[in-house]
């Protein structure tokens, strides 16, 4: 991996964590993920199931982690099964880890090899009444593809009936939403990676650069500073490909005048920045532009306010959707009539700003949560408001990453990297 190594303290507290929330006499098995295949030998860049990531800090396929608390012996409290390596495994894929390095990595102490797992499994089963398996409760889920948790989850019910099933997910949920100290220095690392890719743009926009050599110009800071790359795919959209909100294509030439929106951000150690901003082409803004941008910018400063202990998240979005009515009457992108006429399922704003405003971010970056729970402390958040205006060939969004504290606003994860319009200006013409 190209991260620095993890202390294994972080994986030893989550795992003591999520073993306080299970019932008496239940085992928890958590897998990694597929490699999964392209066409003919290839495959997908391997990408870890964050939950046993989460709990183990491993990082490779082929790897199972069980908890079980109560278990008689304890040696078998906690157990790692990993794909056996050897000399021809090392010399064509690379190192993977041995017994002493998944210690090292995990804390855990009892290491067996794949091939063990199905006997050392029987003695485990005799020994507990419940089995959590890990069903994706996401509330953005939409997967259609069997996973290699899936295929296990079935093996184990159909080989195990007699035993109870209870979910991971609702545990997971809350434990992963409130992050520690430790997680939160790694999501500020992937900040300050994403800092860096955004000040190169600053110094290389220009007219006639392409979407995609903006795309290269941060993949390349971004892997130069231990990141594998993009925290998700990157949206780099210039002119009216900004009023498309999963805009992809990163195929067009910036023009003269127009804005470009960058959703863009660094991934560090599976954790996850997600960073916004708007720029644009020629350096400055148009006086339209400028106006539209700082209302924007003025939502989100209003919002970020209200992300404090206790707020809820549905409440919350409705306060960010009167501040954004108030801007954009301002603008006279609505009317008094279009607000005293709306329909309150989809208010007058919706026209022009119609997303969400936050959303939890961790080691996903749609991340677990709750959102029927208050939010707590150490709870990350994104802060991400946007007016689009298809009519006038340019939308507008701005986001940062925001650590809710015990007292008043958040903490700004993002807070060195440029935002105001002027500060943007001046570094694009210095």
């Amino acid at each position: 991996m190209k991260y620095l190594p993890i202390d294994n303290e972080l994986f030893i507290k989550n795992r003591k964590k999520f073993a306080a929330n299970m019932k008496p006499k239940s085992l928890a098995v958590f897998n990694s993920n597929d490699i999964y295949p392209i066409s003919a030998d290839s495959t997908l860049p391997f990408q870890q199931h964050r939950d046993i990531f989460y709990l183990s800090g491993v990082d490779q396929e082929e790897s199972i982690l069980v908890i079980f608390p109560d278990c008689p012996k304890e040696k078998h409290r906690e157990i790692l099964f990993l794909r056996e390596t050897n000399e021809h495994i090392a010399v064509w894929e690379g190192a993977k880890l041995d017994k002493e390095a998944a210690y090292k990595t995990s804390g855990v102490k009892t290491v067996y090899w794949l091939q063990d797992m199905e006997k050392v499994m029987f003695e485990l089963m005799t020994q507990c009444d419940t089995v959590y398996i890990n069903t994706n409760e996401h509330y953005r889920a939409n997967v259609e593809t069997e996973t290699r948790e899936d295929r296990f989850s079935k093996w184990l019910k159909q080989k195990y009936p007699a035993h109870s099933v209870a979910k991971s997910a609702p545990i997971l949920q809350r434990l992963r939403s409130v992050k520690e100290s430790q997680e939160i220095a790694l999501m500020q690392q992937a900040c300050d990676i994403t800092e860096k890719g955004f000040r190169r743009l600053l110094n290389f926009v220009k007219p006639g650069v392409w979407e995609y050599e903006i795309e290269a110009e941060l993949l390349h800071e971004f892997i130069k500073n231990r990141s594998k790359g993009f925290a998700y795919s990157p949206i780099i959209g210039s002119g009216n490909n900004a009023n498309v909100l999963h805009y992809l294509e990163n195929n067009k030439q910036c023009k003269a005048g127009e804005l470009i929106l960058l959703d863009t951000a660094a991934e560090y150690a599976n954790y996850s920045s997600d960073l916004t901003r708007t720029i644009p082409v020629s350096g400055t803004f148009t006086k339209r532009q400028k106006d539209v941008y700082n209302a924007v910018n003025n939502v989100k400063k209003e919002a970020t306010k209200m992300l404090i202990p206790g707020t809820i998240w549905e409440d919350y979005h409705v306060e960010v959707g009167k501040i954004m009515t108030s801007e954009l009457l301002g603008l006279g992108l609505l009317d008094k009539a279009d607000v005293q006429n709306e329909d309150p399922d989809w208010p007058a704003y919706k026209k022009y700003f119609m997303h969400g405003t936050s959303h939890h971010i961790g080691l996903d970056t749609h991340d677990y949560g709750i959102l029927t729970d208050p939010m707590v402390p150490n709870m990350v958040f994104t802060v991400e408001p946007g007016i689009y205006i298809p009519d006038e060939g340019f939308g507008i969004r701005l986001e940062d990453d925001v650590v809710i504290q015990e007292q008043g606003e958040p903490f700004n994860l993002m807070k060195n990297i440029p935002i105001e319009a002027d500060e943007i200006e001046d570094i694009m013409n210095s």
